[in-house]
């Protein structure tokens, strides 16, 4: 499988979504609000300071989707890339699709003097995933990722 990676545009909207939808289902079991989810890709898609999506191509389809958001480290003096929103297709799997999209991020952060590390956070229990990353060369911090989430603790 010859896989290309582009920047997402906004014509993959519905796609994003909807594999959004999906990875929230199959990794977590939730359910999305699916006006919420349009609203927030919409918002990411038109604005680059939020984040990046990047879209996977095999043979003119799309069959796989990653997005990067950013983080400033003090510490370090450069900017983390957060790896989120990762979603390849089933009939897909297992034949490069992440690893060209890994391998695409990797490059363009070489190329970023601003970027000091790229992370991502992972369901505990997906080992899958996690054995894939690890091939990858990302390795686990030992960190924790707390949240307060959108349950009305933060937005008023």
């Amino acid at each position: 499988m010859k896989i290309r990676i582009r920047d997402a545009a906004p014509d993959d909207l519905e796609t994003i979504v909807g594999y959004n939808l999906a990875l929230a289902h199959e990794s977590e079991d939730k359910k999305l609000d699916t006006e919420i989810l349009r609203a927030g890709v919409g918002a990411l898609l038109a604005d680059p300071a939020k984040g990046r999506y990047f879209m996977a191509e095999a043979d003119g389809a799309v069959v796989g989707q990653t997005m990067i958001t950013f983080e400033w480290s003090d510490w370090r003096n450069g900017e983390f890339w957060w790896i989120q929103s990762v979603y390849v297709e089933r009939d897909a799997r297992r034949q490069g699709v992440f690893r060209a999209l890994y391998d695409h991020l990797m490059e363009l952060a070489y190329r970023d003097p601003e970027v000091c590390g790229i992370r991502l956070y992972v369901e505990q229990e997906n080992t899958r995933a996690q054995r894939t990353y690890q091939r990858c060369g990302m390795e686990n911090t030992g960190y924790r990722v707390m949240e307060v989430d959108d349950s009305g603790a933060v937005r008023r």
